[in-house]
């Protein structure tokens, strides 16, 4: 089976009507129904970071993290002491570059869990192999 990693940027785009990557990422969402989505309480944590500001965003926000996390075609992968450890070493092994800590940590969990292909429009992850899909 197929498995792809999602970013939050996925998740984003996916519950904000206004982001541009919207429509993509819906019609995204629509091939990959057959594919196990992987994703983080890391990454979810960060989406939901991401759609605070705004009252109706953040609302749609948790109706999103709670509809993936009761999804079973999605594996949420749980935060942990060695989850965290093994994104602060990359963290640490890339002073060159502006990953943030997620980044780090989603790229460590794409490697343990043999993923090639990421859900997301962050170049970051291009520098470090991986396949963007959105």
């Amino acid at each position: 089976m197929r498995r792809v990693f999602a970013d939050s940027l996925y998740w984003i785009a996916l519950s904000h009507p206004r982001d541009q990557h919207h429509a993509a990422a819906l019609r995204l969402s629509l091939t990959l129904q057959q594919a196990e989505i992987v994703t983080t309480d890391e990454v979810l944590s960060e989406f939901l970071t991401a759609l605070r500001h705004n009252r109706q965003l953040r609302s749609l926000a948790a109706i999103q993290a709670d509809s993936v996390l009761a999804d079973p075609s999605i594996l949420v992968l749980p935060q942990s002491r060695q989850t965290f450890l093994a994104g602060l070493t990359l963290y640490k092994a890339r002073p060159d570059k502006e990953y943030s800590l997620t980044d780090c940590i989603s790229m460590e969990t794409m490697r343990a869990e043999g993923i090639s292909e990421i859900l997301t429009h962050d170049s970051h992850f291009t520098q470090e192999g991986f396949t963007i899909l959105l």
